[in-house]
């Protein structure tokens, strides 16, 4: 089968530190081009993958993700290399590239990698049928059940590039954005108070993650919490295999939550809160500790660190593998061309 794949013009492909989309994209265009699919990878930037690459940007437009303007030329731009090869279906993960799918006959899908509610909502659904939607989550689907679903594919990762480590380190960790949806407040008052040091890594380079870390993040750092900045691929490894756990206190309904199966991944367990996709990914008592509230934290803090690496690991492997997301997509593949 030959599959046009779109990505986000925002970073490369795989991404050199943030960029969980792009992430995705990578692994499951790596997976596809194994099982002998031809892929045309439409992107910005670097060529990293196996796939036939076709560039919009010479350059990803990183300092300007959230501006508009770089998503609708780079939608422009895919449209016109889509129509230039033969494909047999277009695997679209952008926000603006679904509109250029009304004006064509090759079947597209989409996945759904954000929350889809409200205007988000109504955006999918004035697009009708021409467009078939993917969630990553039966809760980032269960927003909005009228949308023209054809499945959830939860999202999957390469388990062998993630290092699997039995013994842990005293402290606890933190991976993401620096907005108040994901909680870094929370996390360093719940490792704080379990007594245990905790490492905060993300990015905080926008205007609003700027200001949040500035005002509730800045003020909480000391000796038993620290900021390592946004580190790349290899050094987040390093920290999810070592840390005792991953603080997850997500504020908004996560649609899925890479780091969770990252962590999990290098045999980390993770506590979160329970919003969104968090009990479909989480094994409450197994992989983790899932709470109802910030005041039960510190204890499952506690809870997490008795829970055995090896039940991470395995349990990432029977369910977010590379292998298991592919197989989800080929059947959307098969369906959308057959039918």
């Amino acid at each position: 089968m030959h599959i046009a794949m779109v990505a986000p013009p925002w970073f490369n492909v795989p991404p050199d530190a943030y960029g969980g989309i792009e992430e995705v994209v990578s692994g499951l265009v790596h997976e596809l081009t194994g099982r002998e699919h031809r892929v045309t990878l439409i992107g910005a930037g670097e060529d990293g993958t196996p796939a036939e690459f076709r560039r919009t940007y010479p350059d990803p437009p990183s300092k300007r993700l959230g501006d508009p303007v770089p998503e609708v030329v780079h939608a422009a731009a895919a449209a016109q290399l889509i129509d230039e090869t033969d494909a047999d279906v277009v695997h679209d993960h952008t926000l603006a590239g679904p509109l250029t799918a009304l004006g064509r006959r090759t079947p597209t899908v989409a996945t759904m990698h954000g929350p889809v509610e409200g205007e988000m909502a109504e955006y999918y659904r004035r697009l009708g049928d021409a467009v078939a939607l993917v969630a990553i989550s039966d809760a980032q689907r269960a927003a909005a059940p009228d949308l023209n679903w054809v499945a959830t594919v939860p999202n999957g990762l390469d388990l062998d590039s993630y290092p699997f480590r039995e013994d842990k380190e005293d402290w606890a960790l933190f991976v993401g954005r620096f907005v108040p949806d994901k909680g870094a407040h929370l996390a360093i008052d719940a490792a704080r108070a379990a007594g245990l040091h905790i490492r905060l890594a993300g990015k905080a380079s926008e205007p609003p993650e700027q200001e949040y870390f500035e005002q509730e993040i800045r003020p909480r750092l000391g000796d038993d919490a620290e900021y390592v900045g946004e580190v790349d691929a290899a050094g987040k490894r390093e920290l999810y295999a070592a840390a005792a756990c991953l603080l997850f206190p997500i504020q908004w309904p996560e649609p899925f939550g890479m780091v969770m199966i990252e962590a999990m991944a290098c045999g980390t367990p993770v506590v979160a809160l329970r919003a969104g996709s968090v009990p479909e990914v989480v094994v409450d008592g197994t992989t983790g500790v899932v709470c109802d509230g910030p005041e039960e934290l510190p204890e499952a803090i506690g809870k997490a660190r008795r829970l055995r690496p090896a039940d991470c690991r395995a349990h990432v492997a029977g369910r977010f593998d590379l292998a298991a997301m592919a197989d989800g997509y080929e059947r959307v593949y098969r369906d959308l061309t057959e039918g």
